[in-house]
């Protein structure tokens, strides 16, 4: 592949945080780019990995942190101010910094209604929106499903309590959607600004391919019952040792709409996972589109692979992790 056709230098935003450590992890690993990471504060950052201080009400901080480089990736914190994603797309504009991987990490929020539905939609839409209009730009957006430890631990997402040992299953528990892995989320963005820009033989994998374009990647298609026979097994506990509840899926989701806007921010998460296991396949991607992953060479996931996950997430629940 020639210097010309690939990219090289890359921005990261969030680096240290849920996906984007493993983002970084994955870069260095393959050795094909040099990386900077944007941030406010002080970071410690591995070796390797440049750092840009910036102020995100200073336009000409952002676009100074942005010169030279050929991809801008934005993981922010759903607390983040609305209008941040806003000013670092401007100021990739401004650098024209030719690719933006916006903060789009999980749903297809463009199906149906479920984006206006979860409240993720807009703001994604509103985002590639900016960046078309702008011009300078190319967005490539990762659905990817929700990533699998944080949605195991968390009580209102899975609906899994794994320290106490209880389960509400959404309607009864079968509804299948696609899942991921912090890890091959960071390998599938690696992989993917690994590609040459332009193909280099007839009909092979490039990243001019996914320009104002989503890339579908995820570890599995899974119902919450799915789930729970590998926890019995990682766990070597029986059905009869869980509390099981059932509860339907609709009426979750408007009662943690009601709790939000009634201004109980903590009732998001609920909102999410519920309308996203609703029952008509909205959270399953990859029957819709197919997946990106063997055009992305990414390694294929395993039953091994989902118990060693579980597992991760029982030693972190136990420790406390915070979501």
């Amino acid at each position: 592949m020639s210097e010309a056709n690939r990219v090289k230098k890359v921005a990261i935003v969030g680096a240290t945080g849920h996906v984007g450590k493993y983002i970084v992890k994955e870069l260095l690993d393959g050795g094909k780019h040099e990386i900077t990471a944007v941030t406010r504060g002080e970071v410690e950052m591995p070796v390797g990995v440049k750092v840009a201080k910036v102020s995100y009400d200073d336009p000409a901080s952002l676009k100074k942190a942005l010169e030279g480089q050929d991809v801008l990736i934005i993981t922010l914190s759903v607390k983040a101010p609305q209008d941040t994603q806003a000013k670092l797309i401007e100021a990739a504009a401004a650098a024209n910094v030719p690719f933006v991987l916006p903060n789009e990490w999980g749903i297809e929020s463009s199906h149906g209604t479920l984006g206006v539905d979860t409240l993720m939609g807009p703001a994604a839409m509103a985002a590639k929106k900016k960046v078309e209009e702008l011009g300078k730009s190319s967005w490539i957006a990762m659905t990817t499903g929700y990533w699998f430890i944080h949605s195991l631990a968390a009580p209102e997402a899975f609906g899994f309590d794994l320290k106490n040992k209880s389960v509400t299953f959404f309607d009864e528990g079968t509804v299948k959607i696609n899942i991921i892995t912090w890890e091959l989320s960071g390998k599938a963005v690696a992989n993917l600004l690994s590609l040459p820009i332009e193909p280099e033989t007839p009909g092979a994998p490039a990243l001019s391919n996914y320009k104002n374009k989503s890339v579908y990647v995820a570890s599995w298609l899974l119902s919450q019952k799915d789930i729970f026979a590998r926890v019995l097994h990682v766990s070597g506990t029986k059905e009869s040792d869980w509390t099981i509840k059932y509860e339907p899926a609709a009426e979750r989701y408007e009662e943690a709409k009601k709790r939000l806007f009634s201004g109980d921010r903590s009732a998001f998460s609920k909102l999410l996972y519920s309308r996203t296991f609703y029952n008509n396949g909205d959270g399953d991607f990859e029957s819709r589109h197919g997946l990106d992953n063997d055009k992305l060479g990414l390694p294929k996931e395993t039953q091994e692979s989902l118990d060693t996950q579980i597992q991760k997430t029982f030693e972190i629940v136990e420790v406390g992790y915070q979501y």
